[in-house]
């Protein structure tokens, strides 16, 4: 799906910063995307962009709407009914990454038929996905892989294309979740697959490509994961990644959700990678790790310095924290094999 800028993200009435992340990543990764916002009372989250309504951004041209906002369970708020019926009949495409589809609400599906616009939910899924043929493609690509769910994979892929293209590298940033798909503005919600073409859609996601072009791929979930690791091996064998990162939170002790009653503890990055490469070399015999990225938020300076000796010392890679060192050491990483 590819969706049309500029954008107004829309915050309703959301109440925290944390149920906002899907607007204020947009605003932070494609902010010359970001016409504007749309606040309702009782709006608790600045994004910092000029305060537009709908009328103001029909005005500005603005071409989609895109609600900013990720509620748990994923449903839309009857409260902001009303605003989207209103951004539709204004001209405005509306995007969603609720669970809950835009047509199912009879004023906007109206509104959106009246003014010929469309109602995108970036968690359908293209039709006509092919099975995985596992068939050598041109072009090479990055991967992110995580011990966990939520351990930044999307944030250090994104981080990795700004990084590239900062050298000046031909490099793309490929979204595999619903907040990625709108700061790509385009993508496949993995997670919507079935699950007999994961690894085609992630095939679909990054084809053929000029031999000196990366894709970034969004990992999802962890291989580790009981949950989530088909995701992560559809992923994985669909995306034949020529090299991998590792996301890894060294605080968390339990994967996310398996908390209790029966505790699965998060499997060390070494062990990780001997799994991932082990699965990622029968699409890719020279699939090989650059580096391990890790979520040092909540670690003084002192902390994630041994932190970066231990893994460094474990995995043979560089570490880094993408948000306070950045994540040149990988790039050095790749640019020193590729001289080789």
């Amino acid at each position: 799906m590819k969706l049309r800028a500029p954008y107004l993200i829309y915050f309703g009435d959301v109440a925290d910063a944390a149920h906002a992340k899907t607007g204020l990543g947009l605003i932070q990764w494609r902010r010359e995307q970001c016409a504007g916002q749309m606040r309702a009372p009782g709006c608790r989250v600045d994004g910092g962009i000029r305060e537009m309504c709908i009328d103001d951004a029909a005005e500005a041209g603005v071409k989609s709407l895109l609600i900013g906002v990720a509620p748990s369970g994923g449903s839309i708020s009857a409260a902001w009914i009303a605003d989207l019926a209103a951004a539709a009949r204004a001209g405005l495409d509306i995007v969603s990454g609720m669970h809950a589809r835009l047509s199912s609400f009879p004023e906007i599906a109206a509104a959106a038929r009246q003014s010929g616009v469309r109602l995108i939910d970036v968690r359908t899924p293209p039709k006509n996905i092919p099975v995985g043929t596992g068939e050598k493609r041109s072009g090479k690509r990055l991967l992110t892989v995580g011990s966990d769910c939520a351990v930044g994979k999307k944030y250090t892929a994104l981080s990795i294309e700004k990084e590239m293209r900062a050298r000046g590298w031909a490099a793309d940033f490929r979204a595999t979740g619903q907040t990625g798909i709108m700061i790509a503005g385009s993508g496949i919600a993995i997670d919507s697959v079935v699950a007999d073409f994961l690894s085609g859609a992630a095939e679909m996601l990054s084809p053929s490509a000029p031999a000196n072009h990366w894709d970034v791929i969004e990992g999802q979930g962890s291989l580790f994961h009981p949950s989530f690791a088909g995701v992560s091996l559809g992923l994985l064998h669909g995306s034949q990644p020529d090299a991998l990162v590792l996301c890894h939170d060294p605080t968390r002790e339990f994967l996310l959700g398996m908390e209790s009653p029966q505790r699965f503890s998060l499997v060390p990055p070494r062990e990780n990678i001997e799994l991932c490469l082990a699965l990622a070399r029968r699409v890719n015999k020279n699939a090989r790790f650059v580096g391990v990225s890790l979520n040092t938020s909540s670690l003084s300076e002192s902390e994630r310095a041994k932190l970066y000796d231990q893994y460094a010392e474990e995995t043979g890679l560089p570490v880094a924290d993408p948000i306070r060192d950045g994540v040149g050491p990988f790039i050095d990483r790749l640019e020193t094999e590729q001289g080789e």
